[in-house]
């Protein structure tokens, strides 16, 4: 029961901040041709697993503008099962890679919080749960706005998303 509050509480939470996060002047609207997009992980893939981890859901809300570049929000369970945040204002998505147009490269960075004790000290630069955090993955648009992503996860894990648009 607590994991559906806790999933049905990230839904609302990303609804919300999604509607915000859309909301523009009408200035910034005809500056910044930007669409949002849902991003959804039903599974991580850790490279050392452990009994300790649980599994990780995560939800959220990115924004790309039509430079490329990218910002947004996440909220998840962590390999631990503790409620977990990431806010990223920095990013960047590459189109076209290696010559393959559907194939992109993404990076973000932003602050993480979640891992706090037991677990602060699993990811580096922790001070009482807020860490910095960073994230590369490559992304395969197979439908219009539709992609499927591989997120790295540091030296930890693999994480597999999917990303919608937002309507």
């Amino acid at each position: 029961m607590k994991k559906l509050i806790r999933i049905a509480t990230g839904l609302i939470v990303a609804h919300l901040a999604g509607a915000a996060m859309a909301q523009q002047d009408s200035s910034a609207a005809s500056t910044d041709d930007s669409k949002l997009y849902w991003q959804l992980s039903p599974y991580t893939l850790h490279f050392s697993p452990s009994e300790e981890h649980r599994n990780v859901y995560m939800i959220g809300v990115e924004r790309m503008h039509a430079s490329g570049k990218l910002d947004g929000f996440t909220v998840f369970t962590n390999s631990f099962g503790q409620p977990s945040v990431f806010i990223y204002p920095w990013g960047k998505i590459y189109h076209g890679i290696w010559g393959i147009e559907p194939l992109s490269f993404k990076w973000t960075a932003g602050l993480l919080y979640g891992y706090v004790d037991p677990y602060e000290n699993k990811v580096p630069l922790n001070h009482k749960g807020f860490s910095p955090g960073a994230i590369i993955a490559l992304a395969y648009e197979f439908k219009p706005g539709w992609s499927a992503q591989v997120d790295m996860l540091g030296t930890a894990g693999l994480m597999f998303q999917l990303n919608l648009p937002f309507r």
